[in-house]
């Protein structure tokens, strides 16, 4: 059994949660980025792990609006005020996260979400895990009300969506500088 992490970025009722990018399209790195005053966490994730982020934390609001006695006004679209196009901020890598839970907080109508970061390559020993190795140095946890979360989303699918273009022919990505199409003969 491991500890808990030695240290937790934990933010409550940041001032902003975004998913954003650094790098031209086809070599971008996605980062999860938070800020609650002067402190700003980010973490990388892969654009799959981005994308799916957007799509079950979607699933959970949408389930959220038909749970009866439910007494929080979950949000369908983002709420105009909160939509959030601006760049990321400053951004040093905290860790690469590995995997990423979601919850719901039903006293503060807050959804939760945690990551935490890849194991080091060190802490694994053939098939088996070293305990000592394996515990945790860190995890992100994030809470924020739903409203900022439907935000999130949209902005999370937009920022996946506008990575290069997909060709029509193959469906592969294509390249600024070019693409070869690997459309197979029949």
């Amino acid at each position: 059994m491991t500890d808990a992490p030695a240290h937790v970025h934990e933010f409550d009722w940041p001032d902003r949660v975004v998913i954003g990018t650094v790098g031209p399209p086809g070599d971008r790195t996605f980062y999860l980025q938070v800020r609650a005053g002067a402190q700003i966490v980010s973490i990388a994730l892969e654009k799959q792990q981005s994308a799916l982020l957007a799509q079950k934390l979607d699933e959970v609001l949408d389930q959220l609006i038909d749970v009866e006695g439910n007494r929080f006004s979950v949000p369908t679209s983002t709420p105009v005020e909160l939509v959030d196009n601006d760049p990321l901020e400053a951004v040093q890598e905290q860790f690469r996260t590995g995997t990423i839970g979601i919850g719901w907080d039903p006293t503060t109508a807050q959804v939760i979400l945690e990551a935490h970061p890849l194991p080091d390559d060190d802490a694994l020993d053939g098939d088996a895990i070293d305990d000592d190795a394996a515990e945790e140095s860190e995890m992100l946890r994030v809470r924020m009300p739903v409203g900022a979360a439907r935000a999130f989303t949209q902005r999370t699918r937009e920022i996946v969506d506008a990575g290069r273009p997909l060709c029509t022919l193959c469906g592969y990505p294509m390249d600024p500088d070019g693409h070869i199409c690997t459309i197979p003969d029949y």
